[in-house]
């Protein structure tokens, strides 16, 4: 099985894939994956799904109750078993599952990096300048005088018997009004963007998966390669126990 880039929901007026339909072909490929037998040769083993989601909140591992929205304007608010906390999918936005197998001498942690670095490039090569925040995940553009740091792309994983799921968004031309009905991964000190946005112009899901796909393909063989710089780190925002008077 050699890396498989597979789309969902991405044709001209498409509503996309309902967020639990798309969970449910993610476990059907990971099972499949898990199931299959590794190259001998080491090249890359598994399966990248591309598609879109209608409007929808999931909230990772790490989400505080209080961080999910009071008013999700009739979207789902759905509880996933991916890392990260909560964070919004909807049409123009670009989410990506690879659900692959990681060799041996790739790392958790440098599968995310691969899986950023990708991201950046893409981001690149449509003249958008990004890098990664140590301590934060995703990816991001530094402050400038349009604004704080902010967040393009996001990404929260989960890996079970050595094959990923779950993956990253990169927003395109999503509407970003969703955004202000929750704050993002818990992160009240920066911002969130969109490709549309930064560039003043509209860039579509159609104008970017193709760069998604050359990049992934690239940084998901496994090969050495040289890391974008990153910004200035910053603390990851703290878990928060809320306690009930009286207790």
């Amino acid at each position: 099985m050699a890396l498989e880039m597979r789309t969902h929901g991405l044709d001209d007026g498409a509503a996309g894939v309902e967020y639990r339909a798309a969970w449910e072909l993610q476990r059907e490929v990971h099972a499949a994956v898990v199931d299959a037998p590794a190259p001998a040769d080491g090249t890359p083993h598994g399966t990248v799904l591309l598609l879109q989601h209608p409007p929808v909140f999931t909230c990772g591992k790490r989400t505080d109750p209080h961080e999910k929205p009071l008013d999700p304007g009739g979207a789902d608010v759905i509880d996933v078993d991916r890392g990260g906390k909560i964070t919004f999918h909807g049409p123009g936005q670009l989410v990506g599952y690879p659900i692959v197998r990681l060799p041996d001498h790739v790392l958790v942690v440098d599968y995310v990096r691969r899986v950023e670095e990708a991201l950046i490039r893409v981001c690149r090569d449509l003249g958008v300048t990004t890098a990664r925040v140590p301590g934060r995940s995703g990816v991001w553009l530094q402050a400038d005088d349009r604004g704080p740091e902010r967040k393009i792309a996001a990404i929260g994983i989960r890996v079970s018997r050595g094959v990923t799921m779950h993956g990253f968004s990169l927003n395109c031309d999503v509407d970003l009004g969703w955004y202000a009905r929750f704050t993002p991964c818990g992160i009240t000190d920066a911002g969130v963007t969109s490709l549309s946005a930064e560039l003043g112009r509209d860039v579509t899901i159609a104008d970017v998966l193709p760069l998604v796909e050359l990049h992934l393909r690239d940084l998901l063989a496994w090969a050495p390669y040289d890391a974008t710089p990153d910004y200035e780190a910053r603390p990851e925002p703290p878990r928060i126990a809320l306690v009930t008077p009286g207790a």
